[in-house]
Order: C-alpha cells, then structure tokens, then sequence
C-alpha cells in the first residue's frame, strides 16, 4: 500500500491476499477467508474484491450467505449460477449479476465450460440494511456502451437500466481503447475506489495495473487514461 497524494491511497496489486486449490486461483483485494490484514477490511461500504480464475467445470458447491450485497462481473469465460430462489442462469463477459442474499440464500457458481477458464471478480457490499428479502437480477452491458466512457451498471435506484443495490453506491465500468480518456468529479461529501480490472491504466498520471486498487478520501477530479488498453470498475461511495 502507498500514499500517492493526500486524497490517495494505492492498494498494490502485489499485496492482495492468494488463494490456491487445484481449480480456483483466487486475489483478495480486502482481508478473506485465510487472508488476514488489519489494512485490508474493506473501504466504506466495500467489503469483498475477489479476483477469481476457475479451471474448466469446477467452481463453488452450494453455500450460503445473508445480509451481503454480492455482484459478480465476468471479465472472461461464463458462469452457470443456481439459487434457493429458483434462479438458473449463466453469465457471460458484460453481463452484471446482483444476488441480495439478505434473510438468507443458498447458492452455486460453477465455470459453464468444460474446456476454458473463467476470469471473473466477485464483489460484496454491505447493505443498507439488514434482513432484507433475498432477491437477484441480472444485465447484460455491451462493450460500446463501456466503450471510452463510464457506464453505470449498478445503483441503489437503479437507474439509467443498471442492476439496483440495496446500498447508496453508484458502480460505474469502463473500457478503454489506447488513447481514451475518461474523467469524473467525485464530490465533497463521497468517497471512491478504483478497481484495474485488465490491462494498464492512468489515474492523473500515475499508472496502475490489473489488480490494483486506489481508495480516494475525499473530493477530487480523476483522469483515468490509458496507452495500451484498460478496463476497470469505479465505485462511488457514501
């Protein structure tokens, strides 16, 4: 972790917690399971980053959680995701899937293909309030809407057709071609963290790589750029 100026604070990819079975290779950005770092227990709201990489047919047995606000984001490959709600689905590269686990939920996610790996980050975030109903909801988001632009796919009011969280965050995804160039204003009284999904990126100068993370305290205009090609999540937060 390194101060880059007073309103940064960069969470290098390097110093991610690893989890590794003979089918998951897993990236924790934030303290879990076996990974344990005081500095690392989420930022606001935003409790889980999982960077996860699942071998062809293997993947999570049915478990449950409650009172969590899970999202999952495929960066490549497609999971096939069951539920105690009835839910079957697979998602799929662009796709964002919300499962508020609330009262409770059991459920699996298991790579679709028997033949190629699954990338994907799995998200959790507090939510607003506890024992809530278990619901889930799925979008697809195409790559010209992320396309050099901020793209908002989730919000607790769901608007402008992203998914709804039960919790006061705007979730935004990009990606950027070489050359693009996209900018946001965070306001006073809010906070963001920034995810490098793939590629490498610039946060007003300064370059960051796939799995790293930057929390962003207080008010500030962010220029994100990239040379080579970038994808990312932003979070704005209460």
């Amino acid at each position: 972790m390194s101060q880059n100026t007073i309103n940064h604070l960069i969470h290098d990819r390097n110093a991610r917690g690893r989890s590794q079975t003979g089918w998951l290779d897993s990236y924790h950005t934030f303290s879990f399971s076996s990974f344990y770092d005081p500095n690392r227990m989420g930022f606001r709201s935003l409790r889980v980053i999982n960077d996860d990489r699942i071998a062809p047919g293997a993947g999570f047995p049915t478990h449950g959680h409650r009172d969590m606000e899970i999202l999952t984001y495929v960066l490549s490959g497609a999971v096939e995701h069951k539920d105690s709600l009835g839910t079957g689905s697979v998602i799929r590269p662009g796709d964002v899937q919300i499962m508020s686990a609330g009262t409770g939920i059991q459920h699996s996610e298991f790579n679709h293909s028997q033949k190629e790996a699954l990338h994907l980050l799995q998200i959790w975030i507090l939510p607003d309030e506890k024992g809530l109903a278990p619901r889930y909801e799925q979008k697809a988001f195409t790559q010209e809407e992320k396309r050099g632009q901020l793209r908002l796919v989730a919000a607790k009011d769901g608007r402008d057709g992203a998914v709804t969280i039960h919790q006061n965050v705007d979730i935004y995804a990009s990606v950027l071609e070489p050359g693009d160039v996209v900018n946001y204003h965070l306001k006073r009284d809010r906070y963001a963290w920034l995810q490098i999904a793939q590629g490498v990126a610039n946060l007003n100068g300064e370059e960051l790589r796939a799995g790293d993370g930057v929390q962003i305290n207080s008010e500030e205009q962010l220029e994100i750029s990239t040379e080579i090609g970038a994808e990312f999540l932003l979070f704005d937060l209460t």
